[in-house]
């Protein structure tokens, strides 16, 4: 598969058929992860890859964000308030969870650093999914329910989630969205 082919047609999935993914894949996909630039190849990315009963315990901890969401879901259309609640209760039904957590940082360029360098590993590992035919969605969650996710999973108190990676078959493909072409300027 060309590079360009699946950064272009490489979409986030929200929706899942719930079917397993063959661990070799799942290995593939962390090697694919694993060859991220990072400062001086710190590889600060840690990947707590969850499925089963292990993913289930994830899943019910990700669903009380919507109680913490109260605000923000007042706002939204009784239709889509359910739908966050549907979604956060079972991750769009993706068999695989991938938590991401990185060390707690000493100080703050190196929270930018480990951040960017873990941004280039996810981005690796879902380009890798598509290649596979699986699909992906980085989510940020809750930041409430960061520490009762790190307690479930033995993340201790050196290392922080910074998101959730839902990996599984496509039960649906969402068409391409409009793309922003202001986002560079060209200096002579």
């Amino acid at each position: 598969m060309e590079v360009f082919d699946a950064i272009l047609h490489r979409r986030s999935i929200r929706k899942f058929s719930g079917a397993p993914v063959d661990r070799a894949a799942m290995e593939r996909l962390v090697e694919a992860a694993g060859s991220a630039p990072s400062v001086a190849n710190a590889q600060p990315w840690h990947f707590h890859i969850t499925s089963g009963a292990t993913r289930d315990a994830v899943c019910g901890v990700t669903a009380l964000s919507t109680v913490h969401l109260q605000e923000y879901l007042d706002l939204l259309p009784p239709a889509d308030y359910e739908a966050a609640e549907r979604f956060f209760a079972n991750l769009g039904s993706a068999p695989v969870v991938i938590v991401v957590s990185v060390p707690v940082p000493e100080d703050e360029p190196t929270r930018i650093n480990d951040t960017l360098a873990t941004g280039c590993a996810i981005e690796n590992l879902m380009l890798a999914a598509f290649a596979e035919g699986l699909g992906c969605c980085n989510i940020t969650f809750s930041f409430w329910v960061r520490d009762k996710l790190a307690d479930l999973l033995g993340i201790g108190e050196e290392r922080e989630i910074i998101s959730l990676v839902l990996l599984g078959h496509p039960a649906e493909v969402p068409e391409p969205i409009v793309r922003r072409t202001d986002v560079a300027t060209y200096l002579d």
